[in-house]
């Protein structure tokens, strides 16, 4: 039984790869990548997915499931409108989201992404 952790550090791998299934760890937007609104932190934390996806072999077209958390629900439909412009047509995943609050108080944003590889 082969795991492969991508992007390991002491605390936490940022994707896990296991039996044909990557499971990413919530992506946030990183504080310099200069990013302050739903919609940038979106988009930046999306394009974290693709890459860490990619890593693992694998893509957004084989999404099996998706958690978003915001710290704003009045700002829900700046994120969906990101993440529907992203997602594939016909392949949206299972998905729960959530108003919280974040780890930092920049953070806005924050979604994790299992997919099969």
């Amino acid at each position: 039984m082969t795991i492969q952790r991508i992007k390991t550090g002491p605390r936490m791998s940022q994707a896990v790869v296991h039996n044909g299934v990557v499971y990413l760890a919530g992506q946030v937007c990183p504080p310099d990548a200069g990013a302050n609104d739903v919609t940038s932190q979106t988009q930046v934390i999306l394009k974290q997915i693709d890459e860490l996806l990619a890593a693992a072999g694998t893509s957004k077209d084989k999404l099996l499931s998706a958690s978003v958390w915001v710290t704003d629900m009045a700002r829900f439909a700046e994120m969906n409108a990101v993440w529907d412009a992203w997602v594939p047509a016909g392949g949206a995943p299972a998905r729960a989201a959530v108003e919280a609050k974040l780890a930092a108080p920049g953070y806005l944003v924050e979604i994790a992404v299992v997919a099969a590889v």
